[in-house]
Protein backbone atom coordinates (compact mmCIF):
# COMPACT_ATOMS: atom_id res chain seq x y z
CA UNK A 1 0.00 0.00 0.00
CA UNK A 2 1.52 3.37 -1.03
CA UNK A 3 1.75 6.31 1.32
CA UNK A 4 -1.21 8.23 -0.12
CA UNK A 5 -3.56 5.24 0.11
CA UNK A 6 -2.38 4.43 3.61
CA UNK A 7 -2.96 8.01 4.71
CA UNK A 8 -6.45 8.03 3.24
CA UNK A 9 -7.29 4.77 4.96
CA UNK A 10 -5.99 6.07 8.28
CA UNK A 11 -8.10 9.22 7.93
CA UNK A 12 -11.25 7.26 7.18
CA UNK A 13 -10.62 5.00 10.15
CA UNK A 14 -10.05 8.00 12.44
CA UNK A 15 -13.21 9.76 11.30
CA UNK A 16 -15.31 6.64 11.76
CA UNK A 17 -14.12 6.08 15.30
CA UNK A 18 -13.98 9.59 16.74
CA UNK A 19 -17.50 10.94 17.16
CA UNK A 20 -18.63 13.53 19.66
CA UNK A 21 -21.02 12.31 22.30
CA UNK A 22 -24.66 12.48 21.28
CA UNK A 23 -26.55 15.39 22.84
CA UNK A 24 -30.24 15.59 23.64
CA UNK A 25 -32.26 17.88 21.39
CA UNK A 26 -34.25 19.02 24.42
CA UNK A 27 -31.29 20.64 26.16
CA UNK A 28 -31.29 24.41 26.44
CA UNK A 29 -29.28 26.89 24.41
CA UNK A 30 -26.03 28.24 25.77
CA UNK A 31 -26.31 31.63 27.53
CA UNK A 32 -30.06 31.01 28.00
CA UNK A 33 -29.76 28.57 30.89
CA UNK A 34 -29.07 29.07 34.58
CA UNK A 35 -26.61 26.19 34.46
CA UNK A 36 -22.98 27.01 35.22
CA UNK A 37 -21.68 23.51 34.65
CA UNK A 38 -19.78 22.90 31.43
CA UNK A 39 -20.56 19.55 29.83
CA UNK A 40 -19.90 17.98 26.47
CA UNK A 41 -23.38 19.13 25.48
CA UNK A 42 -23.38 22.61 27.05
CA UNK A 43 -20.98 25.37 26.07
CA UNK A 44 -19.82 27.17 29.22
CA UNK A 45 -18.48 29.66 30.10
CA UNK A 46 -18.01 30.52 26.42
CA UNK A 47 -21.67 30.10 25.54
CA UNK A 48 -21.88 32.72 22.81
CA UNK A 49 -20.06 31.73 19.61
CA UNK A 50 -18.89 34.47 17.24
CA UNK A 51 -18.12 33.81 13.59
CA UNK A 52 -15.84 36.73 12.79
CA UNK A 53 -14.83 38.10 9.38
CA UNK A 54 -12.37 40.57 7.87
CA UNK A 55 -12.47 42.98 4.95
CA UNK A 56 -8.75 43.67 4.49
CA UNK A 57 -7.70 46.28 1.97
CA UNK A 58 -4.23 47.42 3.06
CA UNK A 59 -2.88 45.03 2.01
CA UNK A 60 -5.78 43.24 0.38
CA UNK A 61 -6.44 39.61 1.27
CA UNK A 62 -8.75 37.06 -0.28
CA UNK A 63 -11.02 37.41 -3.32
CA UNK A 64 -12.16 40.91 -4.29
CA UNK A 65 -15.82 39.87 -3.96
CA UNK A 66 -15.62 38.08 -0.63
CA UNK A 67 -14.89 38.82 2.99
CA UNK A 68 -12.43 36.48 4.69
CA UNK A 69 -12.50 34.38 7.84
CA UNK A 70 -11.14 35.68 11.11
CA UNK A 71 -12.26 32.86 13.40
CA UNK A 72 -14.83 31.33 15.74
CA UNK A 73 -14.67 32.77 19.24
CA UNK A 74 -16.38 31.63 22.46
CA UNK A 75 -17.70 34.59 24.46
CA UNK A 76 -18.86 34.46 28.10
CA UNK A 77 -22.33 35.71 27.11
CA UNK A 78 -21.44 39.23 28.25
CA UNK A 79 -18.73 40.50 25.92
CA UNK A 80 -15.85 39.03 27.94
CA UNK A 81 -13.96 35.90 27.00
CA UNK A 82 -11.34 33.39 28.04
CA UNK A 83 -8.31 32.79 25.85
CA UNK A 84 -5.48 30.29 25.35
CA UNK A 85 -7.16 27.73 27.59
CA UNK A 86 -4.97 24.66 26.99
CA UNK A 87 -1.30 25.13 26.17
CA UNK A 88 -0.86 21.37 25.72
CA UNK A 89 -3.14 21.53 22.67
CA UNK A 90 -1.87 24.81 21.21
CA UNK A 91 -0.73 23.10 18.03
CA UNK A 92 1.27 25.00 15.46
CA UNK A 93 1.22 22.42 12.64
CA UNK A 94 -2.38 22.94 11.54
CA UNK A 95 -1.79 22.02 7.89
CA UNK A 96 -0.12 18.75 8.86
CA UNK A 97 -3.00 17.90 11.19
CA UNK A 98 -5.64 18.59 8.55
CA UNK A 99 -3.70 16.62 5.93
CA UNK A 100 -3.42 13.64 8.27
CA UNK A 101 -7.22 13.68 8.53
CA UNK A 102 -7.71 13.76 4.77
CA UNK A 103 -9.03 17.34 4.81
CA UNK A 104 -7.08 18.59 1.80
CA UNK A 105 -10.11 20.35 0.28
CA UNK A 106 -10.51 22.22 3.56
CA UNK A 107 -6.89 23.40 3.42
CA UNK A 108 -7.37 24.64 -0.14
CA UNK A 109 -10.44 26.61 0.89
CA UNK A 110 -8.70 28.08 3.94
CA UNK A 111 -5.74 29.15 1.83
CA UNK A 112 -8.15 31.26 -0.21
CA UNK A 113 -10.63 32.49 2.39
CA UNK A 114 -8.84 32.24 5.78
CA UNK A 115 -5.79 34.31 5.03
CA UNK A 116 -3.26 36.22 7.07
CA UNK A 117 -2.64 39.88 6.31
CA UNK A 118 1.12 39.20 6.42
CA UNK A 119 0.88 36.08 4.26
CA UNK A 120 1.56 33.59 7.07
CA UNK A 121 -1.64 31.53 7.04
CA UNK A 122 -0.19 28.73 9.13
CA UNK A 123 0.63 31.03 12.04
CA UNK A 124 -2.76 32.72 11.78
CA UNK A 125 -4.60 29.38 11.95
CA UNK A 126 -2.45 28.24 14.87
CA UNK A 127 -3.20 31.51 16.68
CA UNK A 128 -6.96 31.16 16.18
CA UNK A 129 -6.94 27.56 17.35
CA UNK A 130 -4.68 28.12 20.36
CA UNK A 131 -6.36 31.33 21.54
CA UNK A 132 -10.01 30.49 20.83
CA UNK A 133 -10.46 26.88 19.76
CA UNK A 134 -8.92 25.44 22.93
CA UNK A 135 -11.51 27.36 24.98
CA UNK A 136 -14.52 25.60 23.45
CA UNK A 137 -15.28 23.00 26.10
CA UNK A 138 -17.68 20.87 24.01
CA UNK A 139 -14.80 19.75 21.77
CA UNK A 140 -12.46 18.75 24.57
CA UNK A 141 -10.84 15.37 23.80
CA UNK A 142 -12.86 13.64 26.54
CA UNK A 143 -16.06 14.60 24.70
CA UNK A 144 -15.20 12.15 21.91
CA UNK A 145 -16.04 8.47 21.80
CA UNK A 146 -13.10 6.61 20.32
CA UNK A 147 -11.00 9.78 20.35
CA UNK A 148 -8.10 10.05 17.95
CA UNK A 149 -5.39 12.61 18.54
CA UNK A 150 -6.20 16.12 17.30
CA UNK A 151 -9.58 15.14 15.86
CA UNK A 152 -11.09 18.23 17.50
CA UNK A 153 -8.71 20.47 15.54
CA UNK A 154 -10.02 19.32 12.18
CA UNK A 155 -13.60 19.46 13.40
CA UNK A 156 -13.09 23.03 14.60
CA UNK A 157 -11.70 24.33 11.32
CA UNK A 158 -14.34 22.47 9.29
CA UNK A 159 -17.11 24.02 11.41
CA UNK A 160 -15.74 27.55 11.11
CA UNK A 161 -15.62 27.22 7.33
CA UNK A 162 -19.16 25.80 7.22
CA UNK A 163 -20.49 28.75 9.23
CA UNK A 164 -18.59 31.22 7.06
CA UNK A 165 -20.05 29.73 3.88
CA UNK A 166 -23.53 30.46 5.22
CA UNK A 167 -22.68 34.10 6.00
CA UNK A 168 -21.87 35.78 2.68
CA UNK A 169 -21.30 39.31 3.94
CA UNK A 170 -20.34 40.68 0.53
CA UNK A 171 -23.50 39.34 -1.12
CA UNK A 172 -25.79 40.52 1.70
CA UNK A 173 -24.40 44.04 1.52
CA UNK A 174 -24.52 44.13 -2.28
CA UNK A 175 -28.18 43.09 -2.21
CA UNK A 176 -28.83 46.26 -0.21
CA UNK A 177 -26.89 48.41 -2.66
CA UNK A 178 -23.83 48.57 -0.42
CA UNK A 179 -20.80 47.84 -2.59
CA UNK A 180 -17.11 48.72 -2.35
CA UNK A 181 -16.41 52.20 -3.63
CA UNK A 182 -13.64 54.78 -3.63
CA UNK A 183 -16.16 57.62 -3.37
CA UNK A 184 -19.41 56.46 -1.75
CA UNK A 185 -20.01 56.32 1.99
CA UNK A 186 -22.69 54.47 3.94
CA UNK A 187 -24.55 54.73 7.23
CA UNK A 188 -24.13 52.35 10.11
CA UNK A 189 -27.89 51.73 10.18
CA UNK A 190 -27.98 50.69 6.51
CA UNK A 191 -25.08 48.26 6.89
CA UNK A 192 -26.54 46.87 10.09
CA UNK A 193 -29.96 46.40 8.49
CA UNK A 194 -28.52 44.47 5.55
CA UNK A 195 -26.56 42.07 7.72
CA UNK A 196 -29.29 41.70 10.33
CA UNK A 197 -31.65 40.68 7.52
CA UNK A 198 -29.27 37.87 6.51
CA UNK A 199 -28.24 36.75 9.99
CA UNK A 200 -31.53 37.19 11.85
CA UNK A 201 -29.99 39.30 14.62
CA UNK A 202 -27.84 42.40 14.95
CA UNK A 203 -24.10 42.10 14.38
CA UNK A 204 -20.95 43.84 15.54
CA UNK A 205 -19.40 46.11 12.92
CA UNK A 206 -15.79 47.22 13.14
CA UNK A 207 -14.11 50.11 11.37
CA UNK A 208 -10.57 51.45 11.15
CA UNK A 209 -10.17 55.14 10.29
CA UNK A 210 -13.81 55.17 9.18
CA UNK A 211 -13.35 52.19 6.88
CA UNK A 212 -15.50 49.08 7.38
CA UNK A 213 -13.23 46.12 8.05
CA UNK A 214 -14.86 43.66 10.48
CA UNK A 215 -18.15 41.93 11.21
CA UNK A 216 -18.94 39.52 14.05
CA UNK A 217 -21.97 37.21 13.91
CA UNK A 218 -23.20 35.99 17.32
CA UNK A 219 -24.85 32.63 18.06
CA UNK A 220 -26.05 30.57 20.99
CA UNK A 221 -25.72 26.83 20.59
CA UNK A 222 -27.87 23.90 21.70
CA UNK A 223 -25.59 20.89 22.12
CA UNK A 224 -21.93 20.74 21.16
CA UNK A 225 -20.37 23.31 18.88
CA UNK A 226 -19.86 20.89 15.98
CA UNK A 227 -23.19 19.05 15.73
CA UNK A 228 -25.37 21.40 17.75
CA UNK A 229 -28.14 23.74 16.69
CA UNK A 230 -27.07 27.35 16.15
CA UNK A 231 -29.43 30.25 16.93
CA UNK A 232 -28.59 33.78 15.83
CA UNK A 233 -28.54 36.26 18.72
CA UNK A 234 -27.90 39.99 18.88
CA UNK A 235 -24.41 41.38 19.27
CA UNK A 236 -22.96 41.62 22.75
CA UNK A 237 -20.51 44.34 21.70
CA UNK A 238 -21.18 47.91 20.59
CA UNK A 239 -20.18 48.85 17.06
CA UNK A 240 -16.78 50.33 16.42
CA UNK A 241 -17.98 52.40 13.44
CA UNK A 242 -19.30 55.96 13.14
CA UNK A 243 -23.01 56.42 12.48
CA UNK A 244 -22.44 58.03 9.08
CA UNK A 245 -19.73 58.45 6.48
CA UNK A 246 -18.52 54.85 6.63
CA UNK A 247 -16.18 53.93 3.81
CA UNK A 248 -16.28 50.47 2.22
CA UNK A 249 -13.28 50.60 -0.02
CA UNK A 250 -12.44 48.06 -2.76
CA UNK A 251 -9.74 45.47 -2.35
Amino acid sequence: MNKAIALAAMSLFAGANADLQTCSTTSGYSCASSSTTPTCCFNYPGGALLQTQFWDTSPSTGPSTSWTIHGLWPDNCDGTYESSCDSTRAYTNITDILQSQGRDDLIDYMDEYWVDIDGDNESFWAHEWGKHGTCINTIDPDCYEGYTAQQEVGDFFEKVVDLFKGLDTYKALAAAGITPSTSKTYTLSAIQAALTKMHGASVYLGCSSGKLNQVWYFYNVQGNVIDGSYKAVKTLTNSGCPSTGIKYVPK
